[in-house]
């Protein structure tokens, strides 16, 4: 017992057991080789472990909060268009795409819809550059309304900076924006961020994604894109390049959701090569006129293959055609033996079996080149039955109407038009769900976020990845303006930030507003009636008038009656204000507008603005 207890007591500081006696039975070592010798039947065990109390602690093990990235999109969620999302980390922040829109129909005289650049103005100095994915407007088109607000590094690839560079000059900024040329696999570095441009298909050449590096971790952007495997040029998209940032972790990828509602995949464009060469030989003698977007470079390339191997001349007509054009010539994106491009001013000099006419206007938009063909406003180019026009795009949706106006117009003219998904003369270039699964497959993402399309898009997406194993809290459907904050241990969201729409009309920007809109919306259904009179400053008299001015509301001459009656009731009105001895012209001005008001929609059960305008004497 004395034994026990005399273990069992601690010990001075510094005091060790001798080697070998630690965990034997009886504080014995056993000799090398040799099992330790056994106690006695009913020997009590001695205690070799030390009292709770004098046990040393460990010291706790402080762990480090993981590092978060936010993604902040300004544009591109729940919308199509009008693309651009801000990364922020460890202070720095990165741009991806900074695209436009184009307005709805109830947008009365707007010309472009453009992102709010409040955040990215108030954080100007933390902005280490703006990375383009690609050259479409939806991406590329609001540059220049940023570039002046404040001045940052813009990196794209080759074609894309030649199309940025023509819309630089427009605004005459060119020579102070510092352009960078990036290529696919080549690594460049931007504050925190370490950036790889990453190949992927698409309708326009030098379309990238991005695979985005900082201390949170990797996200991946696929940008516009789809799976191609016999592209036309520049090989399929770099499935090989994903995958392997697959293996290693991707924490968020952000992928293309356009076309999430269609199954299967998305056609090649060897699909319409095989479609247009068909109705070449199918137009025979008449003059072929072909309508594209004029960012469609490839397009542009297999009509010139097409003309050439028929024995035609091109022409190419439209402001940005013409420019888009002659700028893909210069970069060698675009190749034609010499004497096949001709001006658009020699196209009657040759036989109509001998030309083909390259424009703009495959959405019908009003002034585009095809628009003005089908009015008969062209100055160059008279349709009529000997002409055979391709309308090679599909209609954006909201354009249907456009598309069809000139469509009938060019059928009243005598031509024969091909047109919509008549014959194979377009493909998408965004990917389908089998595109888009392949593609959540090989980057195996921790966190998934469906972009660029509308609610419904960006819904069937997140399904779609879902199907696929990924947990439904690990797919996060945003909206632009909300920050959300990612990191390996979970995503969350943050305070939200300014985005909303920047309407541009003429050289107007932003101050066209809900307001603005409002007034325009107003007048367009219901029109204007201004009242004009001159009174007494003093007593309130009415010295002249009051006038009745309609615009929008009715024509005079046939209603007479209504505006005689409704002028005598302005008239009464001035007269009841002035007996009562009103003096504040803002209340006689009210008074006339309610009067007024509320006799015209009696009458004609319409609401149209009434603007009085007192001038005083």
């Amino acid at each position: 017992m004395a034994e026990v207890q005399r273990q069992n007591r601690p010990k001075a500081a510094g005091q060790n057991r001798p080697a070998g006696q630690q965990g034997t039975w009886a504080g014995r070592a056993a000799a090398p080789g040799q099992q330790p010798a056994r106690p006695a039947a009913g020997t009590p065990r001695p205690q070799h472990r030390r009292n709770y109390y004098n046990r040393p602690r460990k010291a706790a093990q402080p762990t480090e909060p993981a590092v978060s990235v936010k993604v902040m999109p300004l544009g591109g969620l729940g919308e199509v268009g009008k693309n651009i999302t801000v990364y922020e980390c460890q202070n720095d922040l990165v741009v991806v795409d900074c695209g436009l829109v184009f307005p709805d129909s109830d947008m009365y005289g707007v010309d472009l819809v453009i992102p709010d650049f409040t955040y990215l103005v108030q954080n100007k100095d933390r902005i280490k550059g703006v990375i383009i994915t690609h050259g479409h407007e939806d991406h590329i088109g609001a540059l220049p309304y940023l570039l002046k607000q404040i001045n940052v590094p813009i990196y794209a690839t080759r074609l894309t900076i030649g199309l940025i560079k023509n819309k630089l000059e427009e605004h005459n900024l060119l020579g102070r924006t510092k352009l960078v040329e990036i290529t696919p696999k080549r690594k460049f570095k931007l504050g925190c961020f370490t950036v790889e441009p990453i190949h992927v298909n698409h309708s326009i050449p030098d379309s990238v994604g991005f695979a985005i590096e900082c201390p949170a971790g990797v996200i991946l952007c696929t940008g516009d894109f789809k799976i191609d495997y016999t592209p036309l040029s520049a090989g399929p998209t770099d499935l090989d390049t994903i995958a392997e940032y697959g293996r290693k972790g991707v924490l968020l990828l952000l992928s293309d959701s356009t076309n999430s509602e269609r199954p299967g995949f998305t056609a090649t464009e060897q699909k319409v090569a095989a479609g247009v060469g068909n109705l070449f030989r199918q137009a025979d003698r008449k003059r072929i006129i072909i309508a594209t977007f004029a960012s469609n470079i490839y397009r542009i390339q297999q009509i010139i293959d097409l003309a050439v191997e028929n024995g035609r001349k091109v022409a190419v007509s439209g402001r940005s055609m013409v420019g888009n054009t002659q700028m893909a010539m210069d970069l060698g994106y675009l190749h034609a033996p010499d004497g096949v491009l001709i001006d658009i001013e020699e196209i009657n000099k040759y036989p109509p079996d001998q030309v083909v006419l390259i424009t703009t206007g495959s959405q019908g938009e009003p002034l585009s080149a095809l628009s003005r063909m089908a009015s008969a406003s062209h100055r160059q180019v008279r349709v009529g039955p000997g002409d055979f026009i391709i309308i090679s795009a599909n209609p954006i949706p909201g354009n249907e109407k456009m598309v069809t106006k000139v469509v009938n117009g060019l059928l009243k003219l005598g031509a024969e038009v091909i047109y919509e998904s008549m014959y194979d003369v377009h493909v998408s270039g965004h990917a389908c769900q089998e595109e888009q699964k392949l593609i959540l497959t090989l980057a195996q993402p921790k966190y998934f976020m469906p972009v660029h399309g509308e609610y419904k898009h960006l819904k069937k997406h997140a399904e779609t990845a879902a199907k696929l194993g990924i947990q439904p809290k690990n797919i996060h459907i945003g909206e632009n303006g909300e920050c959300l904050i990612v990191s390996r241990d979970g995503l969350s969201l943050g305070e939200p930030v300014t985005a909303g729409s920047v309407m541009v009309d003429g050289l107007g920007v932003g101050d066209v507003g809900n307001v603005v809109l409002r007034d325009r919306r107003h007048l367009s259904e219901d029109g204007l009636v201004i009242v004009v009179a001159t009174v007494n400053n003093a007593t309130g008299e009415l010295l002249a008038g009051p006038d009745l001015v309609s615009r929008g509301f009715v024509y005079v001459r046939e209603s007479e009656e209504l505006m005689d009656e409704a002028r005598r009731l302005v008239q009464n009105t001035f007269e009841k204000c002035r007996g009562e001895h009103v003096r504040d012209w803002n209340s006689v001005k009210t008074r006339v507008r309610e009067a007024l008001s509320s006799y015209i929609y009696r009458k004609t059960k319409r609401s149209p603005m009434i603007l009085p305008i007192l001038m005083e004497i």
